[in-house]
């Protein structure tokens, strides 16, 4: 990271986070050593790995003079509930804008956003993004000094916190020759590909898409990777095709879920006592797991698994993430 940058942040999370081996699992799949790096371990409501990049954010939101966050996301959104967190703690309002209806049950990351006194916005059938500028645009007309986070909290901020745990990530190991986690608004992975430029990593970093294909995430990544790297006045480009993105794992869509996730699930939860979550962490160690079953992934490496938290949302599907047999 450039000696001479300093970027305001304010102290949400707990870190630096467990780097742990998993050798049951490993011996389990019989491929390559496995690690797991524990952001959902962050602290701030039941953690996730939001909460380093709204550390930045709302050091941002506060020089503005901001008194009110507002943000979007899915009606289980980890986003959204560790940004009401955030907000709760530091002083700010939140206005959340939420994807589709209000559920008959609140449950999971949605009742923990009632918990911490925010406010929910649902979209309904508009597009969620129009609804999100409607909502800042009224809070702005009516003196409420918003202050827009935008989807997955992936700006140029974000960027820079993912960027700073990978410098975390190196001085605790720097010799993984993949990491791998799920991959969405593109935030996280951005980051990591920066950092890890700047701190000479040099092993595969590869997102599993859980929502999009590739070539689209692939394309928004590169233009965080490449609008953050011009921000700190670091002289480093990628193209897309250069983001590694695998997407064979959306299955029937967004938070759908199959034996993919909950096999994962239940083997990380079975052989190493680490909850996932059935969005994000499910289908990423479930694409992990299948590419080392396939011999993608050698079992001569070291691959770190960077589990970026999302737990609330176990208790939505209940008893839908037993595995069935067939």
């Amino acid at each position: 990271m450039p000696e001479s940058f300093d970027v305001p942040k304010i102290n949400l999370a707990f870190l630096p986070t467990p780097l742990e081996a998993l050798p049951t699992l490993s011996k389990v799949l019989g491929g390559p050593k496995l690690w797991i790096k524990r952001d959902d371990h962050t602290g701030l409501a039941l953690g996730g790995n939001k909460v380093r990049k709204l550390e930045f954010l709302l050091a941002d939101a506060r020089e503005k003079e901001a008194e009110l966050l507002v943000t979007r996301g899915a009606h289980q959104s980890n986003h959204c509930r560790q940004t009401a967190a955030a907000a709760a703690k530091s002083g700010f309002g939140c206005k959340l804008v939420l994807t589709g209806e209000r559920p008959k049950d609140v449950t999971g990351n949605l009742l923990l956003d009632w918990l911490f006194g925010a406010e929910t916005v649902w979209s309904g059938a508009r597009d969620p993004e129009e609804v999100l500028a409607e909502t800042f645009e009224t809070a702005d007309l009516q003196g409420l000094k918003p202050y827009l986070i935008p989807y997955g909290g992936s700006n140029k901020l974000g960027v820079y916190a993912y960027a700073k745990a990978m410098e975390e990530l190196q001085l605790q190991d720097s010799s993984f020759d993949r990491i791998v986690f799920a991959s969405s608004s593109g935030g996280t992975q951005a980051g990591l590909i920066l950092g890890g430029y700047l701190s000479g990593f040099e092993g595969e970093i590869l997102g599993i898409s859980v929502d999009e294909k590739a070539s689209d995430l692939q394309a928004r990544i590169a233009n965080l990777v490449n609008s953050t790297a011009q921000w700190l006045g670091v002289e480093y480009s990628i193209e897309p095709e250069m983001v590694r993105v695998e997407d064979g794992y959306l299955g029937e869509g967004y938070a759908k879920v199959s034996n993919l996730e909950r096999e994962a699930i239940r083997d990380f939860a079975q052989h190493e006592g680490i909850l996932l979550d059935p969005v994000y962490t499910g289908r990423a160690a479930g694409g992990l797991m299948s590419l080392i079953r396939r011999g993608e992934i050698q079992g001569d490496e070291r691959v770190l698994f960077l589990h970026t938290g999302g737990t609330p949302a176990i208790f939505v599907y209940g008893e839908g993430l037993i595995v069935r047999s067939a």
